[in-house]
């Protein structure tokens, strides 16, 4: 059998106290199985029953009603455990009388209101407006955004209280994770709620039966009395004699409190027209107030009030408020106006721009001032190294326009970069200078450094500038997202091109200019005019040639701490490096002419040793050379090695340069030593093997420098076109012919091939047999690396070196014969005559397929193009 239920018990109420129809939460144990088996509560002897809402075993909510005692129990009855117990009680507050005249704050429970006279009949419970679970199940709340269910039920609502209430929103809201089963238990639950209206209300009744009799017995007696009086037939009866009474007293409370009210009107009348007038006055006084704080700089001031008259006046009809809006508007536009003009004034520090920028969006101007504000910027800088160099063209070596009002008294942008990097690496990027620099340097070191001082001083803000438009904070210091934050994204991404045009028309300025200084050689003609013009100044020395690369490498520097992109500024390391190699063959040549002087500078007067002061100045020469070079030779990172200078030369030279070894090596020397034979000139055995060691070891670093340009590319490509797509040795398809990667590095040779026959036919074996033994070790290598091959593997492994040896065995020398052995040996043999058949039969096929590609590593005695 099973165990009885025990008894509701309760436990807890929530509030303890409270004015009459305050909602209460009741806690305690056994307090019903459900809606149905709630059978009664009362509280403070007051049956709640009707507005009780059973929201589980534990927990109901209702509202207290206008019980008679101040202080009572809370009795819950069930069916499944009868009347039940408390442990608690709940105060009823009886509200204070109020007089006509006397101010109560009440509080209006607006969305929780319960009428029993207006309420007694809806259809829902008249416990709340917004039952919180009305299925009466565990609810389970979905995570689907708020904005997908209203496009999914257009128009519709998850509230069930809403005329567009829709019951799948609410149950994809409320139960995504219910069970069928749970769903019909609160289906069940719904439908008792619907009946529980009609005996919660016959209970109410049968609660209140001594009532009812005892108000029906009073209206028996009114009704007794009445027809005894006689109401309906004689004058002067008791209702008509109540009627006067009543009248008499309307008059006289009329006549008691028409002067208390008629004064309360009229304060009324004035109380509003003063609101009236006060919210107007804000209108009227504006376009003044504009004007004011204007002059004052309070922009934020006059955002705020155009904002909040908009919100006001904005859509107003009222002819006198939209003429003054309207002046309003007048003095905005103004406003705009003088922003904008503000904004592209130049020059500007990027605070005062970024206010600005932000002044302008807050007042919805047109176009993108950003943009026009970095623009401006952009024309300005370039304005300003243009300057630059027409100042010092014309001889005017004072400050550059606005930069340096001062002159040079103070500290420029790369000297302050010097300062603060010296400060990092403990040392100094400058010596210091004395009082008298200005006059001793040449203009064009003083120049390349004040347009470097403008670049570094600008540039930097610039990008700035740039980088808070991308990213959004020109409008939100905070980071967050607004609709102008992502406009300004949205808006950079579509200029990403246009600012990097600016930025290289920047570099390239920046470039140019100091190439019309320095290397007016590199310029196009139709540029020197606007570059050039250094013609009649002074020729510089390797030492103030060292001093030029220092500055443009500390420019270079701070640019690439901005995190410019790097191809951004390849011009600059481009013209790094050739300056480096102008600053060398300068410094060598001065050095050979100051060697060569040094015979006339001979006195011939010996010291104690025995040696004139010749030999020391020579040292003296040979020393000042070195300090010289130092700059130009240091190896910045991202910098060439000037030291072999075939590294820049191009292929194209080089190949040349090789030939024309050859050429002096063969015939010119012999031809030399010949002619000096015949003019009676012997003994040239000497300078002509001292010559042929000096040509040879020229042809060998060249030739060094060459294969490594190319035949390091195409040994490079061999393992990653191997592994492409995840390929693997030991787990492959059969074969079906050469794979791509080894046609790919055989184009590559032959690229290889016509650029040197190109030049010239006798350097091709040359070239090709080291790119072919560059390549088969290679080969070999990778193939020794596989730990093992699978039957298909070993067969496609074979098939492809096996190409590859055939298609280039022309230039095959011993290296690589024994490379291309050792690398088919750490292949598995093939023992089947089908292997053998196949191998032979996709050999053939490739041969075929490019037989126009290889038919160049055929001897041929087709002569070189000459160009």
């Amino acid at each position: 059998m099973s165990r009885a239920r025990q008894p509701p018990l309760v436990t807890g109420i929530s509030p303890k106290e409270g004015a009459a129809w305050t909602k209460v939460t009741i806690r305690g144990e056994n307090l019903g199985t459900g809606p149905a088996d709630l059978i009664g509560l009362s509280i403070c002897g007051h049956n709640c029953l009707l507005t009780a809402e059973w929201m589980s075993a534990s927990k109901i909510v209702c509202r207290v009603g206008p019980a008679k005692d101040d202080k009572g129990e809370i009795i819950v009855t069930t069916k499944s455990g009868g009347l039940g117990t408390s442990t608690v009680s709940f105060k009823l507050l009886r509200p204070e009388r109020i007089g006509i005249l006397d101010q109560s704050a009440v509080w209006v429970d607006e969305m929780n209101y319960y009428d029993m006279r207006t309420d007694r009949n809806k259809g829902i419970s008249p416990l709340s407006l917004r039952p919180s679970n009305p299925l009466g199940i565990d609810v389970d709340k979905g995570k689907i955004p708020q904005k997908d269910m209203e496009l999914t039920f257009p128009g519709m609502s998850g509230d069930f209280t809403s005329e567009n209430f829709s019951a799948t929103w609410y149950l994809i809201e409320n139960h995504t994770g219910s069970s069928f089963e749970q769903l019909k238990i609160g289906a069940n639950n719904l439908k008792k709620q619907a009946t529980k209206k009609n005996e919660g209300s016959l209970a109410y009744v049968k609660g209140g039966l001594s009532t009812f009799f005892e108000a029906q017995d009073a209206l028996a007696a009114i009704h007794q009395r009445l027809e005894s009086d006689g109401t309906e037939r004689v004058e002067g009866s008791m209702t008509q004699r109540l009627e006067n009474i009543l009248n008499r007293a309307s008059n006289t409370a009329d006549t008691l409190f028409q002067e208390v009210l008629g004064r309360k009107d009229k304060a009324d009348s004035t109380r509003n027209a003063l609101n009236v007038l006060q919210r107007f006055k804000f209108l009227f006084n504006l376009p003044l107030n504009i004007e004011r704080n204007i002059q004052k700089g309070d922009y934020d001031v006059v955002i705020n009030d155009y904002e909040k008259a908009k919100s006001l006046f904005g859509n107003t009809e009222v002819p006198v408020f939209k003429k003054v809006y309207a002046e309003v508007e007048t003095r905005i536009s103004a406003l705009r106006s003088l922003l904008l003009e503000k904004l592209l004034q130049t020059p500007s520090t990027l605070h005062d721009q970024k206010r600005y920028i932000r002044y302008l969006s807050d007042l919805h101007a047109p176009g993108d001032p950003a943009w026009q504000c970095i623009y401006a910027q952009h024309k300005w800088i370039l304005q300003l190294m243009q300057s630059c160099r027409d100042e010092f063209i014309s001889g005017q070596r004072v400050g550059v326009g606005a930069l340096d009002p001062e002159g040079d008294t103070r500290p420029s942008a790369l000297g302050r970069l010097s300062h603060s990097a010296s400060l990092k690496r403990g040392g100094s990027l400058r010596t210091p200078r004395p009082s008298t620099w200005r006059f001793e340097t040449p203009q064009q070191v003083q120049f390349v450094e004040k347009l470097s001082d403008v670049v570094i001083g600008q540039l930097p803000n610039f990008w700035k500038l740039w980088i808070s438009y991308v990213n959004g904070s020109l409008f939100s210091e905070t980071g967050e997202k607004s609709g102008q934050v992502e406009k300004s994204k949205k808006n950079a991404r579509q200029r990403q091109n246009d600012f990097k045009k600016m930025i290289e028309e920047m570099t390239n300025r920046l470039v140019k200019l100091v190439r019309g200084a320095l290397l007016p050689t590199t310029l196009p003609h139709g540029e020197l005019s606007f570059y050039g013009g250094w013609e009649n100044k002074t020729e510089l020395t390797g030492a103030w040639l060292t001093q030029i690369i220092h500055t443009v490498r500390a420019c270079h520097e701070a640019l690439s701490a901005l995190e410019i992109p790097n191809d951004l500024l390849q011009v600059i390391q481009d013209l790094l490096l050739e300056l480096r190699v102008h600053c060398l063959m300068v410094t060598l040549l001065h050095t050979t002419e100051d060697v060569k002087r040094l015979a006339e500078k001979e006195d011939w007067v010996v010291d104690n040793e025995g040696i004139t002061s010749l030999p020391s100045q020579f040292e003296q020469c040979v020393v000042q050379m070195l300090q010289s070079l130092k700059e130009p030779l240091e190896i910045k990172p991202g910098e060439m090695n000037v030291r072999f200078l075939p590294a820049i030369i191009n292929e194209q030279r080089l190949l040349i340069i090789l030939s024309n070894c050859q050429y002096l090596e063969r015939r010119t020397f012999l031809n030399l030593a010949n002619h000096f034979e015949k003019h009676g000139l012997t003994g040239t055995e000497k300078i002509t093997r001292v010559s042929v060691d000096a040509v040879r070891e020229l042809d060998r670093k060249l030739f060094e420098a060459y294969i490594e340009r190319r035949a390091d590319p195409i040994a490079g490509s061999l393992e990653p076109g191997i592994c492409a797509g995840y390929f693997d040795w030991r787990d492959c398809q059969t074969p079906t012919g050469v794979r791509n990667y080894l046609k790919e590095a055989l184009v590559s040779i032959i690229t290889v091939h016509a650029e040197v026959f190109t030049v010239s036919k006798d350097l091709v074996p040359r070239v090709l047999s080291r790119i072919v033994e560059s390549v088969a070790d290679e080969m070999c290598r990778l193939m020794q690396c596989v730990s093992s091959f699978s039957k298909n593997g070993a067969l496609q492994a074979r098939l492809e070196l096996c190409a590859l040896r055939d298609a280039i065995a022309a230039y095959l020398n011993s290296e690589s014969n024994a490379s291309f052995k050792l690398a088919l040996d750490a292949l598995p043999q093939l023992h089947s005559g089908a292997d053998k058949k196949l191998l032979e039969e996709l050999l053939n096929k490739f041969k075929s397929s490019m037989q126009l590609q290889l038919t160049c590593f055929q001897p041929s005695c087709i002569q070189p193009v000459k160009r």
